[in-house]
């Protein structure tokens, strides 16, 4: 036998994967799909649960906003929490708290208090994707980690599609509380198959936890969009219930940069953003997020509030945004190394931009098909803009600043996702006010919209300085310099995830 044919089978053995790396695989999803899915189940239950618990659409977006920013809180503090605890642990833990926030959310009788819960359950839920990924990396190795990453992607991938009409079945059914409870017994048995099966992992050297950047990062943000969410009660823009909330937050965020500036190890290490190509991908995927996520609440409402659409139907009709980022997906890596990473994302950022625009004008009778249509395309826009912006960035990053960068992607897109739906849902609330017709309540979400293409197009700013920084297209990175990227780019979290 030669040279050739031994290296060749050598490397076939070390590729294969073992049976066991899939029942991991398998343990894992279990948790993930639990809290992935339970990102995009609650859009298409906003509007029962409005009525169900007597409060308007600024009050009830917290449902969403809340855990959103519950996910963004926790996810920078996965890295620590694994080196201290074990990923196991971490694991274990993150899937029973969710579980038991799902129970609480479950019994919830006021808005008020299905908001804290819903804070819990993100809580719970921000950790269990990242430290699956960890767990799948540690098992699979790096060689295998691209083909068993695929496999365990998926449940994020599939979650914009399956997420509402998932919902759209248990609120058709059933009382709108089982869209939470029905999260219990999958949790418990994710909980003892984890506990049975997965390894325990070396515990590593944690360092110390900035805890005053934590405390800074939970509650900036929340004040920000506690005064956005005000906007929707008051006559004036200028009330202290407004403006003081607002001000009071982004003060707090600029005291969290100067003290992780000053910080031996930071949370979040603020020091990237001096690289002028990673702040233009971080710019550009705070405004997908807000795009995504905000207009995926603007979409179930039209289709109950001005169709009189059923939940199962709005659910269905739901699902074309997802249907086009799925379709996108396994085209955007070649498309990435071809064209270069700052030329797809324009062209994505466009694409989602011009889709958004018809839905300015959208009416009571407007085609359910050219709607579809429409959100089939923002889809592809999407799917052409979130990848190849994050590997751009990474592509500028030194290896040893990966792990810095990642969590940070990830935290921009869900506090993106968070202002995007809370701000649209004031908008929306205030243009319907007073409307008593289908085709006054569609004009207000035309009003809505026109704020949703403000966002896209926003994006586009930041695009266009990655497109000029990144500059002509350089030869591609080395294979060990391609593989940092590759393995830092499977722990950012697809959006709508």
């Amino acid at each position: 036998m030669s040279a050739d044919d031994s290296t060749s089978t050598s490397a076939s053995v070390t590729d294969r994967i073992e049976p066991y790396v899939w029942k991991i695989a398998g343990v894992v999803i279990l948790g993930m799909t639990m809290s992935i899915l339970d990102t995009t189940i609650v859009n298409v239950a906003l509007d029962t649960l409005g009525k169900e618990l007597d409060s308007t659409l600024a009050q009830i977006q917290w449902v969403v906003t809340g855990y959103m920013l519950a996910l963004a809180a926790v996810i920078p503090l996965t890295g620590w929490a694994a080196r201290r605890f074990g990923a196991k642990r971490v694991y274990l833990g993150s899937v029973a708290l969710f579980t038991v926030g799902s129970a609480l959310c479950g019994i919830a009788e006021s808005s008020t208090t299905l908001i804290l819960f819903r804070v819990l359950q993100g809580i719970g839920g921000g950790m269990i994707m990242p430290i699956a990924q960890m767990i799948m990396a540690e098992v699979a190795g790096p060689k295998r980690m691209g083909k068993v990453m695929g496999i365990v992607v998926m449940p994020a991938m599939l979650a914009p599609i399956l997420g509402p009409v998932v919902g759209g079945l248990i609120l058709q059914h059933l009382h709108w509380s089982w869209i939470f409870l029905v999260n219990v017994p999958i949790g418990i048995v994710a909980v003892a198959l984890a506990q049975r099966m997965l390894p325990e992992s070396d515990l590593g050297e944690p360092g110390k936890l900035d805890w005053v950047g934590l405390l800074l990062l939970v509650t900036s943000m929340p004040l920000v969009i506690y005064g956005l969410s005000e906007i929707a009660t008051k006559e004036s823009f200028t009330a202290p219930s407004v403006v003081w909330p607002i001000v009071g937050g982004l003060l707090l965020a600029v005291v969290f940069g100067r003290h992780a500036l000053r910080t031996e190890r930071p949370l979040l290490d603020v020091r990237l953003y001096a690289n002028r190509i990673f702040t233009a991908a971080s710019l550009t995927t705070f405004g997908l997020g807000a795009a995504l996520f905000g207009a995926m609440i603007l979409v179930p409402l039209y289709y109950q509030e001005v169709r009189g659409e059923s939940v199962i139907v709005t659910g269905l009709l739901t699902g074309p945004q997802g249907l086009g980022m799925l379709l996108v997906a396994p085209w955007i890596a070649r498309m990435t190394d071809r064209f270069g990473g700052g030329r797809v994302a324009i062209v994505g950022v466009s694409i989602l931009t011009l889709s958004s625009l018809p839905l300015a004008f959208i009416g009571a009778d407007t085609s359910i098909l050219g709607i579809s249509l429409l959100l089939f395309i923002r889809g592809i826009g999407i799917g052409l803009s979130f990848i190849p912006v994050t590997t751009v960035a990474f592509a500028s990053l030194r290896t040893d600043q990966l792990s810095d960068a990642t969590p940070q992607m990830n935290v921009l897109q869900r506090i993106g996702g968070a202002i995007g739906v809370a701000v649209l849902a004031v908008v929306l609330q205030r243009a319907r006010a007073g409307a008593s017709s289908p085709a006054e309540l569609a004009d207000a979400f035309g009003t809505a919209y026109w704020w949703a293409v403000g966002i896209c197009a926003a994006s586009i700013i930041p695009v266009i300085v990655l497109l000029r920084a990144e500059g002509p297209r350089k030869a591609p990175p080395t294979p060990a310099e391609a593989k940092e990227i590759e393995i830092a780019e499977e722990y950012v979290e697809p959006l709508g995830a």
